[in-house]
């Protein structure tokens, strides 16, 4: 009796094992230790669409350090047309000049704000219950308000509005990109880009080679004279010119073209990029278990580099990774 017990204990504890050991992606090759890195003089303490926010309520754009501070009471919305947009939980939203720190708007929106961006005398904000609404920056006055669909939850990457002339695109909270006409005040199409029921808000946003590309947390897709979907389930996503540079969950990477035509792409079994940045011929992917991946942009060779990485928030520049209160330089 005794025999069965332990071997039924045996098998259980080796299931167990088994399913909670998780893969981790570890390299058949390691070269040198890299050793452009350090100590930050800030910690990075909470990041916005394209800002990073750092310890002493400073910020990091993506070509370097802004001296503007921003509330205690307000989280870092984005950077757009030379200002810098933040907000509190009530709606109460700051808007002030780079150039003139003593410029500053100040909008009570009555409801928190999701995402905001500026365009001259237009103010574009999205909700977080998705509704969007323009403003005029000079009177204040809401010059249009459109209802979006319900949203249940929210990955934290939150894309801004977009302005293409008398274009606002709204990157909505439900997985649709919805396009209006300032000038005539009036909503003229809303496209589907995703249909999943959690977390499919609009994660990224751009237009690259007159097409509009947009992703959520499961799809990728691209606009101009057709529709195109594809099932990429990205972590990361870059452009350099008109390729299209994006890191998947499954580890793959992969250069597409502006129509999500797939040029080349390699895998790395197990991977978990936190971040990419592109810079002279090759992709720098920063990978969870303290690799630094520099990958040739034909995707035929690569090194991998071990890196000591801290426990905090993750914000990449056009050459720096910055990790908590640490950077690693790509170049």
């Amino acid at each position: 009796m005794n025999k069965i017990l332990l071997a039924c204990s045996a098998i259980v504890i080796v299931l167990f094992s088994a399913c909670s050991t998780k893969e981790v992606y570890k390299p058949l090759y390691l070269d040198d230790d890299w050793s452009k890195g350090g100590s930050a003089d800030k910690e990075v303490i909470a990041i916005g669409s394209n800002l990073a926010l750092l310890e002493d309520r400073t910020l990091m754009s993506k070509k370097g350090p802004i001296d503007i501070q921003i509330a205690e009471s307000e989280r870092i919305l984005g950077k757009s047309d030379g200002w810098i947009l933040s907000s509190s939980i009530e709606g109460n939203l700051t808007i002030q000049s780079i150039n003139n720190k003593a410029k500053q708007e100040k909008f009570e929106l009555k409801k928190t704000v999701a995402g905001a961006s500026v365009n001259g005398d237009i103010l574009a904000v999205l909700f977080a219950d998705n509704d969007m609404a323009l403003y005029s920056m000079a009177s204040k006055e809401l010059l249009l308000k459109e209802q979006g669909g319900k949203s249940l939850t929210a990955d934290y990457r939150i894309a801004n509005p977009y302005f293409m002339k008398e274009l606002v695109i709204f990157p909505t909270l439900d997985g649709k990109v919805v396009i209006i006409n300032s000038a005539l005040k009036k909503k003229l199409r809303s496209i589907l880009v995703s249909s999943e029921d959690n977390f499919n808000n609009i994660i990224y946003f751009n237009v690259i080679d007159n097409k509009i590309i947009a992703a959520t947390g499961s799809k990728v897709f691209s606009l101009s004279q057709k529709e195109v979907r594809v099932n990429f389930e990205a972590r990361d996503i870059i452009s350099d010119g008109n390729i299209i540079y994006i890191t998947t969950k499954q580890g793959e990477v992969l250069a597409v073209t502006p129509d999500l035509q797939v040029i080349s792409k390699i895998k790395f079994p197990f991977a978990h990029f936190y971040g990419m940045i592109s810079h002279g011929d090759k992709l720098y992917l920063l990978e969870k278990e303290g690799y630094l991946i520099a990958l040739d942009k034909d995707m035929y060779d690569y090194t991998v580099h071990e890196v000591d990485l801290e426990e905090g928030f993750i914000y990449s520049t056009e050459k720096m990774f910055y990790i908590a209160d640490e950077y690693i330089s790509v170049e």
